[in-house]
């Protein structure tokens, strides 16, 4: 039995066994996906030993994504642009890892706003800068949106992802966020904030064209305040969920050989749940 797992540091929040789970029931596949809490001093002795307790790779979150980076011995071209691993698998004996959760935003889009979104997309804004805002521009850039803006409280982390293409990706000033709104077609909140325990984001979205795209990489609630001044607008809008099981069909194909598909019974399982733990 192929068995395989998410790791992080607290880790009860995580929604991946019931989507790895769900998946291994529907393809009738004899493997199990677990759930498993490592502090970060013992991360290392964890990544040495996994194999040897039978795990074929697993998902990485928060707080371990730039540790896995760094104790990987082959990184895809997306993870090292990003400094930051979310799948682990063994290969030829060593360690390797990728970055899928730009994958998983991109496909998020394709699904709810049909797959020409990124040609009709020239300017884009991302709010944060942390390692989801990284993986949010380097996918826009990936899908060729032409420009990529970045908000963040903090200039210089906001500059850390802007350094990832400097030629298309450019930080805008945190009191310039609203006044930039006008020119562009997405706008995606790629902070914590709105997450349910946070403050709301707070960004008027009476600028934005009406043709623009709303999304949202926070899926806890579901309808973020964002999400519902965008629909009180009339704009597409995007919730997080989305990325969150895009992003775990890569992984679930390398670890048990079947490429499984995200599909409207899916989520609505992970709604349930999500909706029955708020």
């Amino acid at each position: 039995m192929r068995k395989a797992f998410v790791v992080g540091h607290p880790i009860r929040h995580s929604r991946s066994p019931l989507i790895h789970g769900h998946w291994l029931a529907e393809h009738a596949i004899a493997g199990a996906y677990e759930r498993l809490d490592v502090a970060p001093d013992a991360f290392p002795a964890f990544l040495a030993r996994f194999p040897a307790e039978g795990y074929v790779g697993g998902n990485v979150t928060i707080p371990h994504k730039e540790a896995a980076f760094r104790a990987v011995a082959a990184a895809t071209e997306r993870a090292r642009r990003l400094g930051a691993v979310n799948t682990l698998w063994i290969e030829d004996g060593r360690l390797a890892g990728d970055n899928t959760d730009g994958l998983g935003f991109a496909a998020s889009l394709d699904e709810v706003a049909g797959p020409g979104w990124a040609e009709a997309t020239r300017t884009a804004l991302v709010i944060g800068a942390g390692g989801a805002a990284r993986a949010v521009a380097g996918a826009l850039i990936d899908r060729g949106v032409e420009r990529v803006l970045v908000a963040n409280r903090t200039p210089a982390r906001a500059a850390e992802v802007a350094a990832l293409d400097p030629a298309r990706i450019a930080v805008v000033p945190w009191e310039e966020r609203e006044a930039r709104l006008a020119g562009v077609g997405l706008l995606v909140n790629a902070a914590s904030l709105g997450m349910t325990g946070q403050p709301p984001l707070d960004l008027a979205l009476d600028r934005l064209p009406g043709t623009a795209i709303v999304a949202d990489i926070v899926y806890v609630p579901l309808e973020t305040p964002l999400l519902a001044a965008a629909r009180a607008r009339g704009l597409r809008a995007v919730d997080g969920l989305g990325m969150l099981l895009h992003q775990a069909a890569p992984g679930f194909a390398r670890w048990f050989g079947v490429r499984p598909a995200v599909t409207p019974a899916l989520r609505a399982r992970v709604v349930a749940d999500v909706e029955g733990r708020t």
